[in-house]
Order: C-alpha cells, then sequence, then structure tokens
C-alpha cells in the first residue's frame, strides 16, 4: 500500500486481489474510493465495506472482461446505496456504462487527483493509462496507472496493436519522471524476470532484482508498484535500444536488425513462445 499526505488527509492506493493474479487497485482519499479496471465486483464490495468507503470513481484502461467484469454489478451496488458513480474509460473502446470518454491529454480530477490520459495502443486499439504529476502538496511520486500495458519486467501480448505501437507506447512511459510508481494490473513478475534473465543474462540490476522479487513471493507478497527507474534498468521491453538486448534477439532470429523496432518485435515474439 502507498500513501500520501493531501491537505491533511491521506491518498492511498491499495490492491485488491481478483482471481488468479489481477490487481484491481483501490485509490482512496478520505472515506472516498476510486477503482481502477474493477473485473470482479464481489471483491470490490467486500474491500468498500470492510474500510467503510464510498465508492464515486471507476477507470477504465481497456476493454478485456478482467477489467470490465465488475461494472455493472458495482453501479447496481451504488444506486442501491444512493451514491454518485462515473465510470471513466476510453474512447476508441466499447467500455460498458462509460460516462466519460477519454483520449490523450484528457484531464480528470478523481476524488482530488488530477489524472491525465495517456494513449497507449498495442494490447488493444484503444488502451489508456491514467498519469498523476507530483502536484497534491506536499508532494510525492507520481501515479501511473497503466492496465496491460507495462509490467514488471514485462508487457502485455500484441492482441490488436502493432509491435512499432507497442514500442511507442513503452517509450511514453518509459520518459516519464523517474519515481514514477507504477500500478500495472497483474503479479507477472516472477516469470516475466525469467525470460528477462534468459534474454540479459549479465544484467547485474537484473540478477539483483530477481532475487528480491523471488523473496517477496515466497512470502506471497506483491510486486508491484514498480517505478519508471527500475523498469528502465531489468525490463527487456524497455532496453531494446541496448546492445546487449539487441545481441541477443540476433540469436534468437539472425535475420532481427539492430534497431529498437527490429529487437522489441523479435524479443516480444521470443517471449510469446518461452
Amino acid at each position: 500500500m502507498a500513501s500520501i499526505n493531501s491537505n491533511s488527509s491521506i491518498i492511498k492506493v491499495s490492491a485488491i486481489k481478483a482471481f488468479t493474479d489481477n490487481y484491481i487497485w483501490a485509490i482512496t482519499h478520505s472515506n472516498m474510493v476510486a477503482l481502477v479496471d474493477p473485473g470482479d465486483a464481489n471483491v470490490c464490495i467486500d474491500f468498500i465495506e470492510q474500510q467503510q468507503l464510498t465508492l464515486s470513481a471507476i477507470l477504465i484502461t481497456h476493454h478485456h472482461p478482467d477489467h470490465i467484469g465488475g461494472i455493472e454489478k458495482l453501479l447496481a451496488y451504488c444506486q442501491q446505496k444512493q451514491w454518485s458513480i462515473t465510470v471513466y474509460g476510453p474512447k476508441n473502446e466499447n467500455i460498458p456504462h462509460c460516462d466519460v470518454k477519454l483520449v490523450e491529454d484528457d484531464i480528470v480530477n478523481v476524488i482530488g487527483i488530477d489524472f491525465s490520459v495517456i494513449d497507449l495502443p498495442g494490447h488493444t486499439a484503444g488502451h489508456i493509462a491514467y498519469f498523476a504529476q507530483a502536484n497534491v502538496k506536499p508532494f510525492f511520486e507520481p501515479l501511473l496507472f497503466c492496465g496491460d500495458t507495462l509490467f514488471s519486467g514485462g508487457c502485455g501480448r500484441l492482441f490488436e496493436g502493432s509491435a512499432e505501437q507497442m514500442l511507442h507506447s513503452l517509450n511514453k512511459l518509459a520518459n516519464l519522471p523517474e519515481g514514477t510508481k507504477v500500478y500495472c494490473a497483474h503479479e507477472y513478475t516472477q516469470a516475466n524476470l525469467k525470460f528477462a534473465l534468459a534474454v540479459e543474462p549479465e544484467n547485474e540490476a537484473l540478477k539483483n532484482y530477481s532475487v528480491k522479487v523471488n523473496n517477496l513471493r515466497s512470502k506471497d507478497q506483491a510486486t508491484i508498484p514498480t517505478t519508471i527507474k527500475v523498469e528502465k534498468q531489468i525490463n527487456p521491453f524497455l532496453r531494446s535500444h541496448k546492445i546487449a538486448l539487441q545481441t541477443s534477439a540476433k540469436q534468437f532470429d539472425r535475420n532481427t536488425l539492430a534497431t529498437s523496432l527490429d529487437t522489441f518485435t523479435t524479443t516480444r515474439r521470443w517471449k510469446d513462445q518461452f
């Protein structure tokens, strides 16, 4: 759980576990809560009632069922409670009950936090992320809710977009402040790092991070949030411009050119087969 201070009240980000490995993110401020990608309404309602919160917003990154499946039941729950709620989601995807359809550079204020929208096509055609600058006083680390685009040590599969689109999307995220806390939607880190070590076995930062992650998972502790700084050091999909990654990709497929795009494309295909 991450906490920041805002005008003597506390903003918290808490993980609600769902399904096998999903994280639904609960952003709370005073007694209000916003949920990010609530695929399962039941675990969200349990959290809301245990914490005695009022649900006021739902933020959706993309249309996959494990991210939107709980919307309808949560809206019915809010109606029963007579709570006003707003559903935010990507304009270019079919999100049920979406009140506010968002595109790049839109800004929405949710429970006192200004989130700017980043378009991230690749995993799906209209995938977006929500980014909060360090603008709540006193200052805190920026926050990024990026769904299934960037994972710790990995990235999302290319279900609807191209490798070029995904690389462009990941480069956008890599250019965010290094202190940005990254809240992705799945606990994939341990498996991702096994692949990352196969691609870049001499990366000392990666080896050290893998030890840390294995220790956390042995205690059933979350490896998320990560940070942009960490991911730039250990994530092969943010490192396709590096000679070591280009060499590994060419060893996997000798036709790979020494470019970021070709290296990324080969590395993503390699991961799909790993």
